[in-house]
């Protein structure tokens, strides 16, 4: 696998992991509401903590597919001939 098929292939898992993460631990419960501001809209998204869980998970769901292709577990050009 070459490094930009690498790269693309951490960054589509990263994006997929990090929007199923971002619902996840919100609290939607305003104590005021300030005009214009959305109500379902949360007041600590902890947005720094899901990065980091994002990067963690990721890498460990990137490295698991690189040792299977490194291995030739899993090799789309075999599987197709």
């Amino acid at each position: 696998m070459s490094i930009t098929g690498s790269l693309i292939i951490f960054v589509l898992i990263w994006w997929i992991i990090f929007f199923s993460i971002l619902p996840i631990d919100v609290d939607r419960k305003h104590k005021e509401m300030i005009e214009g501001v959305d109500k379902g809209s949360p007041e600590n998204p902890r947005i720094f903590k899901k990065l980091i869980y994002t990067t963690i998970l990721s890498s460990i769901i990137f490295i698991g597919i690189l040792m299977l292709v490194k291995y030739d577990y899993f090799n789309l050009r075999k599987l197709i001939s």
